[in-house]
């Protein structure tokens, strides 16, 4: 009788270990819905927030090949930098060919004195604008103050040239142009 006792016990504390792991497992797994919940909305507000106190983009790498204060051209600057969150590089690294949703790229425009004069964003949401390449777009100045934003027409007419390269100029991201 003992015997059958502990068994049964032992039974018993299996089968709620492995409930409480599947339900740990889903608890710390989060799902599409979930992801994309926590993907910040194309706001400028939202995602100036976002890349400058949440996540500090100063802190994310450098586009692949590029360094700080290379020469830019108009309408950026004369200097640029060019940020790259998290996921951008791992699909950039993995040769992904594709930047995936929540895709951001940040690029710093310096004047000819190498002071800055605005930050550009280009941030990824599936959906959001498929004829621009479900990118959202925003500039804005060193204190903030947002300059442009959303479906930019001058920013999607521009980047329309490299719409074959996820509209990207900086560097390649499809397999066949990387190294």
């Amino acid at each position: 009788m003992i015997r059958l006792l502990m068994v049964a016990c032992l039974l018993l504390c299996l089968t709620l270990t492995a409930g409480c792991k599947k339900q740990e497992e889903s608890s710390t797994s989060p799902s599409a819905d979930q992801k994309a919940a926590a993907l910040p909305d194309t706001d400028g507000r939202t995602l100036i927030e976002l890349i400058t106190v949440t996540q500090d983009y100063r802190q994310w790498p450098l586009f692949p090949g590029k360094e700080a204060l290379y020469k830019g051209q108009h309408p950026h600057g004369a200097y640029l930098t060019t940020y790259v969150s998290p996921t951008v590089l791992a699909a950039l690294q993995n040769k992904k060919g594709q930047l995936p949703d929540g895709s951001i790229i940040v690029k710093e425009n310096y004047s000819p004195e190498k002071e800055l004069a605005a930050v550009t964003v280009m941030y990824r949401r599936t959906g959001y604008n498929p004829e621009g390449g479900d990118w959202y777009w925003l500039k804005y100045a060193p204190d903030k103050t947002i300059l442009a934003e959303g479906k930019v027409d001058g920013c999607i007419n521009c980047h329309r040239a490299v719409q074959n390269n996820e509209w990207v100029f900086t560097g390649p991201v499809k397999p066949a142009e990387l190294p």
